[in-house]
């Protein structure tokens, strides 16, 4: 007919191609990026939106892999993404890297990997390089031990009589800045014991190539917020040159739940220091948060410190370091904390009541402990029924009450912190805990260190009458009390050592200049 045009067969051939193409492309498409899903080519938007989130999970990053491999790896771990620490060396938690500053953390522990391993690992990632472990009880035992000496950048010393006699000649006995803690029991003797760890340790430290040192226990956890890459070496790097010390505030556990395993991984609120909180909304809120207890806090409230290594740099308790031959130039940090997860489990109490010797009576239990809450649980836990323990633990540990909670937290007293849950969580997920363990599982225990544990063992249960009598000797053959006299011109000016304290009360207002000189 007029006036219609008739395609040639050419024509139909073109057409047909063209949506033959359109078809299959789409096809082709989506069928090649599930290959490159499945063998490592593109990361699937929920890992990195969910739990590698880099604003949950600060520290860790997604970087390419510098090796290729033909066969297809998990789909969850990608093989052209890999995991990867910034502070650290790659994954592989590598000591030796040359990044500075170089910072080791020193303890005294008798726990067990479920512990000490996530609270190792943990601060490998924010930037310890080395770790100076003082074990002894479980911690010295041959299984848990093993695992902590294949661990790189980790130093496991034991409490063998060596050591006892060895820490018996320091020259700690002969001054007068810790004395007031010598020859008590429980809290006491496990300060002493601490401090002379920690002179110790200063020594190891500066060995292994150290910049910083930090005492810690294996409770707590450092916060570095403030810093970038949430980087303790970063925190540590901005430091001025002119500072000795750097004092963390720190920030309490406020358990929710009285069932909690693993406090790391299960507690996000914390009571925040009075260092971090304004003093008119402190005070105002302060019978709130404290909750009927004796203190703001359940333990201490005078926090941590790092020391730059240093000649004549010594301990001056388990909170703080000190110099003999000058004042230390210390500032506190503004934003950073140490994270004290205490009695976050219901256990928490019997344990502690198990490592002291001490009557439960009010009168006995001063000797033995240094805060007030530490002595009224040791005596709920020596005197009272199970059930009645579980009732008093709830009422005075246990965040039950939704209602306050939030009414602290937006007021500033509580926080939220995730940054530790979420990375502990996936170095528990990504078998980083389960691996060590298992390599350590194929080496065996060598023998001088196999009987090192076993002396330990024997040495802790009578450790504290076997270190009273070695102090007959010191290292220069004269009597304590020569030794004494001979150093009591140049010890007068030393300031006595750093005890636990309690955060400032509105009836003890005096304290708050205290702790800030402290």
């Amino acid at each position: 007919m007029a006036g219609l045009h008739r395609p040639s067969s050419n024509s139909s051939s073109s057409y047909s191609r063209i949506i033959l193409l359109l078809t299959i492309l789409p096809i082709t498409l989506a069928s090649f990026a599930f290959i490159l899903q499945w063998c490592g080519g593109v990361t699937d938007d929920s890992i990195t939106r969910g739990s590698l989130d880099h604003s949950l999970f600060p520290g860790i990053s997604l970087s390419p892999s510098k090796q290729s491999h033909s066969n297809c790896s998990s789909p969850l771990f990608p093989q052209s993404q890999s995991l990867s620490f910034p502070f650290i060396h790659h994954s592989k938690f590598d000591h030796s890297s040359n990044l500075k500053p170089k910072v080791c953390i020193t303890t005294s522990t008798a726990g067990g990997l479920e512990q000490i391993l996530p609270w190792i690992f943990y601060h490998k990632v924010i930037g310890v390089s080395t770790f100076l472990l003082f074990v002894e009880g479980k911690a010295a035992s041959a299984d848990v031990s093993r695992v902590l000496e294949s661990i790189p950048g980790v130093k496991v010393i034991y409490r063998t009589r060596e050591l006892e006699e060895q820490q018996a000649k320091s020259r700690v006995w002969n001054e007068t800045w810790l004395e007031d803690f010598f020859y008590k029991p429980c809290n006491h003797e496990l300060f002493v014991k601490q401090s002379l760890n920690m002179e110790m340790g200063i020594v190891m430290a500066r060995d292994s190539g150290a910049d910083w040192i930090i005492h810690l226990d294996t409770d707590e956890l450092i916060h570095p917020e403030g810093s970038q890459d949430y980087s303790l070496r970063q925190l540590l790097s901005d430091v001025p040159g002119d500072v000795d010390m750097v004092i963390f505030p720190n920030y309490e556990s406020t358990v929710e739940r009285d069932d909690i395993k693993e406090p790391f991984s299960e507690v996000s609120m914390f009571k925040k220091n009075y260092d971090h909180i304004p003093k008119e909304v402190y005070y105002r809120y302060y019978d709130e948060a404290t909750r009927s207890n004796p203190n703001y806090f359940l333990t201490y409230g005078n926090g941590k410190s790092a020391a730059r290594i240093q000649d004549d740099l010594r301990p001056n308790g388990a909170h703080r370091w000190h110099n003999y031959m000058k004042e230390p130039n210390e500032v506190t940090l503004e934003e950073a904390a140490v994270l004290h997860f205490t009695y976050t489990k219901f256990s928490d109490l019997t344990s502690r009541r198990d490592r002291c010797g001490c009557k439960p009576t009010k009168e006995d239990v001063k000797r033995c402990f240094m805060l007030d809450f530490d002595r009224s649980a040791f005596i709920i836990a020596s005197t009272a029924t199970e059930e009645e323990m579980r009732q008093w633990y709830r009422e005075h540990v246990v965040w039950t009450d939704k209602k306050l909670n939030l009414k602290l937290l937006r007021r500033g007293m509580l926080t939220r912190i995730y940054a530790p849950m979420v990375i502990i969580q996936n170095l528990r997920e990504s078998g980083v805990f389960s691996s060590v363990i298992a390599k350590a599982a194929e080496t065996t225990l060598s023998k001088d260190n196999f009987l090192n544990s076993v002396e330990s063992s024997n040495s802790t249960s009578n450790s504290s009458s076997r270190l009273v009598s070695s102090r007959k000797f010191d290292a220069g053959g004269l009597s304590e009390a020569t030794a004494r006299r001979v150093l009591e011109v140049i010890d007068s000016s030393l300031p006595s050592a750093i005890p636990p304290l309690s955060p400032p009360s509105p009836d003890h207002s005096d304290l708050i200049t205290s702790l800030a000189c402290n």
